[in-house]
């Protein structure tokens, strides 16, 4: 029996083999054909073995053995498999090698969708400038661009904001290929991200001149970038375009701009009239249309309104979410009815959903608000055990809120455990306490800030200046020396 890997081969099986011929047999028994190669990396979760595996296929196979010397038959699967695990895991510099195999390939030519995914990556890591060297060199693998790879940069291009970049290409876009109706959308959205709707008018109106029809995408673009303006009746004068003109639906995104839109211009009955709508066209109704109009509700203080809306939600079988309860938390917050507020806390608590540190966050800050001490630092304190950790901000709104009530200690213990936690505190804040500690001359707790300061490497020239010149006023015999030594001497043990 001869064993190959793990398993045995009967000799039986090539008896009038040579000893030679049988051992050049069980070699290329033991070689990982290209579809077993793709198998393995396709299985391989580890970006850096698939790699490995992809470089060594036939690792395994005696070295001194000639069949080893063969260059390896990657398949074209194999190279889109390694290449979308590298790019998801940013490992670019292995994955310009693995181009570099790809482009001395001669057995078959890429397909253009490996190379749109690889300027995807690279953008998504924001390197617009690898993205535009890889759809330069498309050509040098025999692969011609199409509109698509066009596009596939332009949107690279749009989601690193290099909106200069993007209309240099659309310039020479013929050289390449003809802009469709998505090439415009993108450009149309690159506009909106700048305030530019007069450009994205342009763009529009261009895009009908080419013969090129709108979709629904393009409308929804244009009409958000409107609402986003607070040009609303614009925007609906576009909506009815889009039904009698181009006999397009609007879609759900439409109408969430318009909703919201509406409600920012304080336009409240006409958003629910636009959510009834949607009802009457079948166009899906989600929570984000009611959280939209709740927020609407409390800002043009029809708070009596908000159970109506829940009432709605729950008969049409929609579930509030975070969202929705941060909205009802922050609206009644702003109406000053903290115990609703608290209420609605502690009732996302005990749904599918849990809070977030956005719903602590806000009532704690309403709480300070209101000169509630007790309530907000009991909800501050009781957030890891309701299964929220306090974030930054969660830190400085507990520090501003003690520093207005002049709870010093308080204060300077919290910038303790906030440095500890690798949080930084607010500039404004820190300089605040040191002033106040400086004018009660309270040259312990002047330390004790200095202490926590140095542990996040955060002192600055006018911490240094307050607390020596507390020291000095604290003690007005001591020589600079000795208040400089105190100052060092607290930063070495901070460290």
């Amino acid at each position: 029996m001869h064993k190959v890997g793990q398993k045995s081969i009967p000799v039986h099986l090539f008896p009038a083999l040579t000893v030679n011929q049988r051992t050049a047999t069980m070699e290329k028994f033991r070689r990982v054909s290209p579809f077993r190669l793709a198998a393995l990396i396709r299985a391989q979760k580890d970006p850096k073995l698939a790699f490995q595996f992809f470089l060594n296929p036939n690792s395994n196979v005696n070295p001194s053995s000639k069949s080893n010397q063969r260059p390896y038959s990657y398949s074209l699967l194999s190279y889109d498999l390694i290449i979308t695990k590298l790019g998801k895991a940013k490992m670019f510099d292995e994955l310009e090698l693995i181009l570099s195999k790809l482009k001395q390939e001669t057995r078959f030519k890429p397909t253009e969708i490996i190379f749109c995914n690889i300027i995807t990556y690279y953008s998504r890591a924001h390197l617009p400038e690898r993205a535009i060297h890889m759809f330069d060199e498309i050509p040098s693998f025999h692969c011609q661009r199409t509109v698509k790879s066009v596009n596939t940069l332009l949107n690279g291009l749009l989601i690193c904001r290099e909106f200069d970049k993007m209309w240099k290409i659309l310039l020479g876009f013929d050289w390449f290929a003809c802009p469709d109706v998505c090439t415009y959308n993108i450009m149309i959205n690159a506009c909106r991200m700048q305030n530019d709707m007069q450009g994205a008018w342009k763009v529009f109106d261009e895009m009908r001149k080419k013969g090129i029809l709108p979709n629904a995408i393009t409308f929804s673009t244009l009409i958000t970038g409107l609402c986003a303006c607070l040009k609303v009746k614009d925007a609906l004068e576009l909506k009815k375009d889009m039904i009698r003109v181009y006999n397009i639906k609007p879609t759900k995104y439409v109408y969430a701009s318009l909703i919201k839109g509406l409600c920012e211009c304080n336009e409240l009955n006409l958003s629910f009239k636009l959510k009834d709508e949607m009802f009457e066209n079948d166009v899906e109704v989600d929570s984000s249309i009611y959280t939209t109009l709740i927020s609407g509700i409390f800002k043009v203080g029809r708070t009596d309104e908000v159970n109506v809306v829940l009432e709605e939600m729950k008969r049409n079988g929609c579930i509030p979410d975070t969202a929705t309860y941060n909205a009802l938390i922050a609206g009644y917050c702003a109406a000053k009815r903290l115990d609703l507020a608290l209420e609605f806390l502690n009732e996302l608590e005990e749904k599918a959903f849990k809070p977030d540190v956005i719903s602590y966050n806000v009532l704690i800050r309403a709480y300070f608000n209101e000169g509630k001490l007790r309530e907000a630092m009991d909800l501050f304190e009781d957030m890891p055990r309701r299964g929220c950790k306090p974030d930054v901000l969660s830190y400085r709104i507990a520090m501003q809120g003690l520093l207005s009530e002049m709870k010093l200690k308080e204060v300077v213990f919290l910038l303790d455990e906030m440095m500890f936690k690798g949080y930084a505190p607010h500039l404004l804040t820190v300089n605040k306490l040191m002033s106040l500690l400086h004018e009660e001359g309270d040259y312990e707790l002047m330390l004790e800030v200095v202490n926590s300061l140095a542990k996040g490497n955060y002192i600055d020239d006018n911490c240094w200046r307050l607390a020596v010149s507390t020291i000095f006023a604290k003690h007005e015999a001591v020589n600079f020396h000795s208040v400089f030594d105190a100052l060092t001497n607290s930063i070495s043990e901070a460290h």
